[in-house]
C-alpha cells in the first residue's frame, strides 16, 4: 500500500469513527447531567411535600385545639341554661 491509499483509508474510515467516539462521549456526559438534575428534582419535590405535610398536620391539630376548646365552652354555657318545655297548644 503507498501513503495515498493509507490516507484515504484513514480519512474514509478514521475519521468517522474518531467523531461517532467523540460525540458517544459528549452524549454520555450530558446524560449524566441530565441523571443528576433529575435527582435533585425528585429531592426537591420530596423536601416540599414533606414540609407541605408538616403544615397540615400542623393545621389539623390546631384546628382540633380549637374545637375542642370551642366545644368545652359551649357546653359549659349549656350545662348553666334551664330548659323550660311548655306543653304544646
Amino acid at each position: 500500500m503507498d501513503v495515498k491509499t493509507i490516507s484515504e483509508v484513514i480519512a474514509n474510515q478514521g475519521f468517522p469513527i474518531a467523531l461517532s467516539i467523540l460525540l458517544i462521549f459528549r452524549i454520555d456526559k450530558f446524560m449524566q447531567e441530565i441523571v443528576l438534575a433529575q435527582k435533585e428534582g425528585y429531592r426537591q419535590i420530596l423536601e416540599n411535600t414533606k414540609e407541605i405535610h408538616n403544615t397540615i398536620t400542623n393545621l389539623n391539630q390546631q384546628n382540633r385545639e380549637y374545637y375542642s376548646l370551642r366545644f368545652s365552652e359551649v357546653q359549659k354555657e349549656l350545662s348553666g341554661m334551664k330548659v323550660e318545655l311548655s306543653p304544646p297548644r
